[in-house]
């Protein structure tokens, strides 16, 4: 090596050092980041290309952060009155707005332009937690219940919830008009939150049963934001979460309907056994709430109208060497539809017997475990049974369901630990919520216009705070 005093190396340090200076002087280095620039003077070259290439960076991102943050005309403390709508229109592309032309009348709702972008609520609806803002009103609301602790067999649809809003995700009121319909449930004029989840403790079933009463009464009892006399109550839709969820919600709509209602059950299994019938010897009363007997519990609590209920897509297996099952769900009013029924009489049969059943002005509670479908098609469930029916087949009826007379709706037993990769138990639990509102939104906007030109063609769109808009 050169010794420091060789007249080439002196001449060398000093290049570097005249080097080291000119780029100080272009990056505004302070004097201790000079020093350290001088102490790699006796590197080697190969250490003097890596800090050439460090002072280059240095040199780009010292002029990139002096032309904005070195720039007082773009301080966020002196932007002007507008910036923040600029702001919004750079950036808002998740909650954005649609033109009016494009949503008839009514031009404000919660977009994505990208499904896989944003938090994840159902359908990229505006996420409210609706229980502790009484204030908020809504249509139609979607609630997670993601309690499981009352299964008789696999755990896991607490997981329910999380997992129907991850699977909506290509649901957003950008591409959601339902051609079936011939309308987009998510730009109506109907207000549709997503409200969160009920904080179901998993530690107390007894608790956990009050919780839920209560917070589907509270939710149940508030004003629509649409008010017209054609919907007079809001309606929830209940993302589970197991079955025996159904049993809060019909104690709910009883009082809120001043009696009982009929159920549309969707089902591999009866769920009105009666709990002695489950292998236990130490019962207990609250061993009778579970997701296999709640409807018996519902029954024997006069909520449910006895003679106007249905099962559909039966396949279970029952208790025993005899018909007792069916003998004790005989007594509690329910028709039974098996899923081999559609083999021989089809959608269309299947739809004509419930419709038939239930009639049209009847107030009715939707229940539909997700495993009214083929395990081979929907894995992800708790109790699977094979033999089911299709994901086709299943929105097929639903959608030939539209007159009747829906007060609320769940959709249970979505367990995801058992799906496959490509979520399809929840994909299908997804669009069936998706024909669930679209059936409600255009049952309403029907109702609405058979009202025009009367004295109740009257509408407005309440919003708390501010002014009412006529529409």
């Amino acid at each position: 090596m050169d010794s420091l005093n060789d007249p080439k190396t002196v001449v060398t340090r000093d290049a570097r050092v005249s080097r080291i200076n000119w780029w100080n002087s272009a990056t505004g280095l302070s004097p201790t980041e000079q020093w350290q620039w001088k102490l790699a003077d006796g590197k080697s070259s190969l250490n003097m290309k890596g800090l050439s290439a460090a002072l280059v960076v240095a040199s780009i991102s010292h002029i990139l952060g002096s032309s904005v943050h070195g720039n007082p005309e773009n301080d966020a403390q002196s932007r002007g009155p507008g910036a923040k709508d600029e702001l919004h229109r750079k950036w808002d592309y998740e909650v954005g707005r649609l033109e009016p032309s494009s949503l008839g009348d009514h031009g404000e709702n919660s977009l994505s332009l990208w499904p896989f972008s944003g938090v994840s609520s159902f359908a990229h609806l505006k996420h409210i937690k609706c229980l502790l803002n009484p204030e908020t009103l809504f249509d139609m609301a979607l609630i997670g219940v993601p309690f499981d602790t009352a299964v008789s067999y696999r755990t896991g649809a607490r997981f329910g919830p999380r997992a129907i809003r991850a699977a909506s995700a290509r649901q957003t009121s950008f591409r959601g008009f339902n051609p079936r319909r011939g309308l987009n449930p998510y730009t109506s004029p109907f207000t549709i939150l997503d409200c969160g989840d009920i904080p179901v403790t998993p530690f107390d079933n007894a608790v956990a049963l009050q919780q839920m009463t209560e917070a589907f009464l509270e939710l149940g009892s508030r004003s629509p934001a649409l008010s017209h006399p054609s919907f007079p109550k809001p309606k929830l839709l209940t993302l589970g979460g197991d079955h025996s969820i159904a049993l809060p919600a019909l104690r709910a709509l009883n009082k809120l309907y001043d009696g009982p209602v009929a159920v549309l059950h969707f089902d591999a299994h009866l769920d009105t056994w009666d709990p002695a019938k489950y292998p236990n010897t130490w019962e207990s009363l609250q061993s009778h709430f579970n997701h296999g007997s709640m409807f018996w519990v519902a029954s024997k609590e006069g909520l449910i109208i006895n003679g106007s209920s249905v099962h559909a897509g039966l396949r279970t297996r029952l208790s025993g060497s005899s018909w007792d099952d069916f003998d004790d769900d005989d007594r509690q009013g329910f028709l039974r539809i098996s899923a081999d029924d559609i083999d021989d009489v089809g959608t269309k049969g299947i739809i004509r017997s419930i419709l038939e059943r239930i009639g049209a002005e009847t107030p009715t509670y939707l229940s539909l475990d997700i495993d009214v479908l083929d395990p081979g098609l929907c894995p992800g469930t708790g109790t699977p049974e094979p033999g089911g029916w299709t994901s086709r087949e299943v929105i097929k009826i639903l959608r030939g369901l539209e007159s009747l007379n829906i007060v609320g709706a769940d959709i249970v037993e979505v367990a995801p630990a058992y799906d496959g990769a490509g979520e399809q138990t929840s994909l299908v639990a997804a669009q069936v919520a998706f024909e669930v509102l679209t059936s409600w939104v255009g049952q309403g906007l029907d109702k609405i216009d058979k009202t025009k030109g009367t004295e109740t063609d009257h509408v407005h769109v309440q919003h708390p705070g501010v002014e009412k808009d006529e529409l």
